[in-house]
């Protein structure tokens, strides 16, 4: 008989292979396409069955030597040769193996419809990440019927008698409800410890041919059954929890393990998926994308990233990684987090630092009389928060940690807090310009520190424990809910202002790095900047006179049109990157008030005191 395989294939070989039903997966659902029979003369043992007759009880692998002399002993014998091929062996001991079918348990993908069922719950779960759906899709889609039994030694045990007369199943309701009191008060041992005629309840007698003996079943539970039925045995067994689960959780194998199992057995008992939502993660390598293994010597033990960097750190490397690929760590890795972390750390502390004399309820100035650049500020904390808070709704840590560092090291240490130390630190101590530089801050602080709460809980405790004045009386920063935006912070067309003037202060700073290359001054206070444009230019920039000195951060600013700006012998800063916009920098007139810094004609000017500049003079004064 000729049967075609699509596991056949003209690589190696012939094209032509022996076929067996009975030893071979593929032959088998060949040998099923065609209605061959599933012949197995093999024992448990390894060993040929009377089926074979000449050759019963002998090893199989032994028995070559005897089937050879039995074939030339007949005359079949055409041709006898030792040919080397590929051959399965076990992984542990290394000997050659066969492949057997035996009876086994099942759990039909199709008679019942759970295949059907199963895929339709497979669309109503949140799958993080999204190609998590597609995977564990076709797994569903394409795979066999499950074969539920194990032939070992120990595990859950298939509660199933046998009549020992007529070899008849037998199972009913009442032989399940009696077995379930029996492994609720001793256990599943029982099972093996205790006879059937002890197991079974008084007066059972075979359905079949009325026979009173019976055997237990031998086989087991496959493991990943165990583990597929924890959503009844956790969520179903505690008042405080709710079936379905919000979350599973596991690393990406589980597609074909514990998310596949939890989900036919929940669709097979329950009718629904016993999940809402199911995040995967990749797992974690050597910086090199390399597995980890002793022989390499690429191990990172956790013990040794706490005792070195401390826990927070080894926190902040689990939130800080896209978890939906394999995750590096390395000592470099972690050494770049720990100098991420310090800047973090450092902010808070510059916050915490001027915010001493700062009472919300008694000091905060309202939104609507707060300088321009303080609402700014407050606009781009809004940006913040949202996204911050939908990061959290979508497990995406990293973006949160990315989103937080870049807050606190570009937004504030590089531009707005940069720019406030000369507002709090010249200003009068109870003026509106530093109360709304401080209510600017204290709303920052109070708002970075619980969206930090989750990934770097020490840190946020610590800080929270230090925040003077505390509007919200709890604690423990775990205690409060995440921050939440008010709608007054965010104001898209002040934004698109002041990100243009973010732009010229770039161009700005470029002009000043050329004036200190050429000596020209030393400390951006030390310069005067001229900046001349076009009539475009001067409009989008009249409306920040009052704010481009300090933003700048330089002693004096004015503005010219383009024609009217001094040649300087070619010194003058074309930029590229702002259109229209030329800039001149110059030696601030006037000394430096050794208060501000700032370069100011009204230096010398004052007899009480001669080395400050007015500004200065009026602040002491109040």
């Amino acid at each position: 008989l000729i049967v075609l395989g699509q596991h056949v294939t003209l690589d190696a070989g012939t094209g032509c292979v022996h076929t067996a039903p009975g030893h071979g997966r593929e032959d088998h659902e060949v040998g099923l396409e065609y209605g061959l029979d599933v012949y197995s003369p093999v024992d448990d043992s390894g060993c040929f069955t009377e089926d074979v007759g000449f050759f019963k009880g002998q090893f199989v692998f032994d028995a070559n030597k005897d089937i050879n002399a039995k074939l030339k002993e007949n005359g079949a014998l055409i041709k006898s040769e030792s040919v080397k091929h590929q051959y399965p062996h076990c992984w542990r001991c290394k000997k050659p193996v066969i492949f057997r079918a035996t009876p086994q348990w099942f759990i039909s993908m199709d008679k019942t419809g759970l295949r059907k069922r199963s895929l339709e719950e497979i669309d109503r779960v949140k799958w993080i990440p999204h190609w998590g759906r597609e995977r564990i899709y076709g797994m569903i889609e394409n795979r066999p019927d499950w074969c539920v039994s194990r032939q070992r030694a120990w595990g859950v045990p298939i509660t199933i008698f046998y009549c020992e007369k007529c070899d008849s199943l037998l199972i009913n309701q009442k032989i399940i409800d009696h077995i379930f009191e029996l492994f609720k008060k001793h256990g599943a041992d029982i099972w093996v410890e205790k006879e059937a005629k002890d197991l079974m309840p008084q007066g059972i007698a075979c359905e079949k041919c009325g026979g009173s003996e019976f055997r237990k079943e031998t086989d087991i539970l496959d493991v990943w059954f165990d583990s597929g039925v924890s959503h009844a045995a956790v969520l179903e067994q505690r008042d405080y929890l709710t079936w379905p689960a919000d979350l599973y959780l596991e690393g990406t194998d589980q597609h074909r393990g514990w998310f596949h199992s939890s989900l036919l057995t929940a669709v097979g008992t329950r009718g629904a998926a016993p999940y809402k939502a199911v995040l995967t993660h990749g797992f974690v390598v050597d910086e090199e994308g390399k597995k980890m293994s002793k022989s390499l010597g690429n191990v990172v033990a956790p013990k040794e990233v706490i005792d070195k960097y401390g826990a927070e750190i080894l926190r902040l490397w689990v939130s800080a990684s896209d978890y939906r690929d394999d995750i590096r760590i390395s000592d470099n890795i972690l050494k770049q987090l720990s100098d991420a972390y310090r800047r973090v750390r450092n902010t808070c502390r510059f916050l915490l630092g001027n915010l001493s004399d700062f009472d919300p309820a008694k000091d905060a100035v309202p939104y609507s009389t707060m300088p321009e650049i303080d609402r700014f500020a407050l606009h781009n904390l809004a940006l913040l928060i949202e996204k911050g808070l939908k990061a959290y709704d979508t497990y995406e840590f990293h973006v949160i940690y990315h989103s937080l560092y870049n807050f606190c090291t570009v937004d504030l240490s590089s531009f707005y807090l940069d720019i406030l130390k000369d507002r709090l630190y010249t200003s009068s101590q109870k003026s509106l310009q530093r109360r709304s530089a401080q209510t600017v801050m204290y709303a920052i602080l109070d708002a970075v520190v619980r969206l930090m709460a989750p990934i770097l809980p020490f840190t946020a405790e610590e800080i929270w424990s230090f925040i003077p004045n505390r509007e919200a009386k709890e604690e423990s920063v775990h205690l409060v809910s995440l921050p939440v935006v008010k709608a007054e912070w965010k104001n898209a067309e002040l934004s698109k202002r002041w990100e243009y003037l973010l732009n010229v202060r770039g161009e700005v700073s470029k002009a000043l790095e050329e004036a200190r290359t050429r000596k020209l001054i030393g400390h951006s206070l030390d310069s005067s900047v001229i900046i001349s444009g076009d009539a475009e230019t001067h409009k989008k920039l009249s409306g920040f006179k009052d704010d481009m000195r300090s933003v700048f951060i330089v002693s004096k600013i004015s503005f010219v049109q383009e024609n009217e700006a001094e040649a300087d012998n070619g010194s003058k800063y074309k930029s590229s990157e702002v259109e229209g916009l030329s800039i001149l920098v110059v030696p601030a007139p006037g000394e430096k008030c050794e208060r501000c810094w700032v370069h100011d004609p009204s230096v010398g000017t004052i007899a009480d005191h001669p080395t400050i500049c007015s500004r200065c003079n009026e602040a002491i004064g109040n």
